[in-house]
């Protein structure tokens, strides 16, 4: 691990320790007579002659005394020399034999850097021992031993020097300290170890109130990283049984809700939010996370008791907002992401705010409702907002579909195109935008040709394929989708959109309908909570004549992501039921949520019917 070295009139932080140099440069170059004086000269002669008696007066004190014997200034500088010319090893030997002489933390440290940087495992474990040795009270020498201890793997070891920096800390910085903990074993290849050496240095912890939630959280967060949920479920109801006012225990719930769909810690989740010391932080992620469980309904009851409860949270505003725009419902998105913005105007900014993010987001947001209903000036209004050099390409992107509305389709293209690029990805994030909005236009077959043109360069590009593939569809070229769709199979297996695109493809064609349903059945393996997937399973479900099963899970579907297409499914599905008031419903529904969408249009056209 690099060192940056200060600069320093001696030539070593290790002989600027010893001898008391500055850690800067001299005003002046002091008298000859003082720079020769150590504790080893010959004291001044009784008889000085008058100009000599007269230099001491601009020194008030006594020389500085230095324990620099000519043996530890050898020792340093050849340890020095030897770490600049490419030995640490040495150096490191050299500077550890210097530590023991002069008995100075500086050189100790100093040494076990050099060994730290040289890779010398044993070499640097020898030299901070030593440095403990000498120094049983520094805490500095504790967090290299630890350092040097988890690099060599001796994970059981680490015990005693987590507990002694636990008990050496501030009352106020505990807490962090042990919320760590998983970030610094993390990488450890043997997480039993890890865990038996961290559940013994809290042991003491999880008997104190104020620290037993944030102990009782780190040892479920390394359960965790052991894969045992259930033993992680444990340790967060432990945690927060001790503390339920602490937001700790509440983190590793939603973890475990979240990234593992342990349905058990939702009631630690909501148990939680009902005590009077609740951040909205919490309640928003677990929003956020019912959301990717693709519970909506539940998303949005939580979000509107999260605005209730802490109106002047801004984020609340934003999520609510974005959420109904995503639903289009336009009119109440709009009031709460305008609300949003005026409550950023209200919050001084500080430079790098990171609110700055969420304002261009809900700018894009505005943008693109009104240009849904017809409004161009407007959306351009709320575009020329935007700042952020991340959000660049999609505000382009939406200007890039105004002027496609407007019939401008070479200049749309060239507003993508103009895009300044920051790094080698943006070209290719920048064709796929191009692509989409061909294919969206009209013009399918340039769009493949574009994207035929980059695999020649890139034949390996999943994405590229899967835009292509898109894109031969639309062409009627599903022959040539099946092949491209194929293929990012074979590069990517785990692509939940390809099986599912190509399942799809055979569905809606009613053609070779149980390989159509094995591929979407895999579809739904990869991505279980996708409402479109589950879109194309209840679709395959309908083409096989398998009605009741294919209205429950398009109606699952659609309760989960409301959207024009899966209504054309659904409602077409009750319609072959006989439910016809449900289907018109349905219908028009999805009218509201994308007049403009082909499948619903087409459905309509074929089957005779104005909802």
């Amino acid at each position: 691990m690099p060192y940056p070295a200060p600069v320093l009139v001696c030539s070593t932080l290790a002989l600027a320790a010893l001898t008391g140099c500055a850690l800067q440069a001299p005003a002046a170059a002091p008298p000859a007579a003082q720079v020769a004086t150590s504790s080893s000269a010959p004291a001044a002669p009784a008889s000085a002659p008058p100009e000599a008696a007269a230099t001491p007066k601009a020194v008030a004190s006594p020389p500085l005394q230095s324990g620099l014997s000519a043996r530890l200034m050898y020792e340093l500088l050849v340890g020095e020399m030897s770490f600049d010319l490419g030995d640490p090893q040495q150096g490191a030997a050299y500077l550890l034999d210097a530590a023991r002489r002069a008995n100075d933390e500086a050189v100790y440290q100093r040494a076990t850097e050099m060994a730290i940087q040289s890779r010398a495992g044993p070499a640097a474990l020898e030299a901070v021992r030593a440095w403990r040795q000498a120094f049983p009270q520094s805490l500095q020498a504790t967090r290299f031993e630890l350092q040097v201890l988890l690099a060599l793997g001796r994970v059981s070891e680490t015990a005693t020097p987590v507990k002694t920096l636990l008990d050496a800390l501030p009352a106020t910085e505990k807490i962090s300290f042990i919320a760590a903990l998983p970030a610094l074993y993390q990488r450890v290849a043997n997480k039993d170890e890890a865990l038996q050496a961290v559940e013994t240095a809290l042991a003491d912890a999880q008997k104190d109130p104020a620290l037993a939630p944030v102990a009782w959280t780190t040892v479920g967060r390394l359960r965790l990283q052991q894969g045992d949920r259930t033993g992680a479920l444990v340790a967060a109801t432990l945690g927060l049984n001790a503390g339920p006012e602490s937001q700790w225990p509440a983190l590793l719930a939603l973890q475990l809700f979240s990234g593992t769909g342990e349905n058990q810690a939702e009631p630690l989740i909501k148990r939680y939010l009902a005590g009077a010391e609740a951040k909205p932080e919490i309640q928003l992620d677990y929003v956020r996370a019912l959301l990717e469980r693709g519970r909506r309904a539940d998303a949005q009851t939580e979000l509107t008791a999260l605005v209730t409860r802490w109106p002047q949270y801004p984020d609340g505003w934003l999520l609510q907002g974005l959420l109904a725009a995503d639903d289009r419902h336009d009119a109440p998105a709009e009031q709460s992401l305008k609300h949003y913005l005026d409550m950023l105007k209200e919050q001084a900014e500080q430079p790098g705010d990171v609110r700055a993010a969420g304002r261009n987001q809900a700018e894009l947001t505005l943008a693109r409702i009104a240009a849904r209903r017809g409004d161009d000036a407007t959306a351009k209004k709320w575009l020329d907002q935007i700042d952020s050099p991340e959000q660049l390409l999609a505000a382009q992107v939406e200007r890039a579909n105004l002027l496609a509305r407007q019939g401008r389709l070479d200049e749309a293209r060239q507003a993508i195109q103009a895009v300044p690029e920051r790094d080698p990805d943006d070209a290719r994030l920048k064709l796929l935008a191009e692509t989409q909005l061909l294919r969206e236009n009209g013009q399918a077959q340039q769009a493949l040709r574009l994207l035929n043109a980059a695999l020649k360069q890139s034949p390996d590009d999943d994405a590229l394929l899967y835009d292509a593939a898109m894109a031969a569809e639309r062409l009627n070229r599903t022959d040539e989708m099946e092949r491209l769709l194929r293929r990012v199979i074979k590069l990517k297996p785990d692509s939940a959109q390809a099986y599912n695109a190509l399942g799809y493809s055979l569905a809606d064609r009613g053609v070779r309908l149980p390989e159509a349903k094995s591929l979407i059945e895999k579809a739904v393996q990869l991505a279980p909570d996708d409402a479109y997937i589950q879109d194309s399973l209840g679709w395959v479900e309908f083409r096989q004549g398998q009605l009741g099963r294919a209205q429950r899970t398009l109606q699952a579907a659609f309760d989960k992501r409301p959207d024009a297409e899966i209504a054309a499914h659904l409602g077409e599905v009750l319609w072959a039921l006989g439910e016809r008031d449900s289907a018109l419903s349905t219908w028009r529904e999805g009218l509201r949520l994308d007049p403009n969408n082909q499948t619903l249009t087409k459905t309509l056209k074929r089957l005779q019917v104005t909802p």
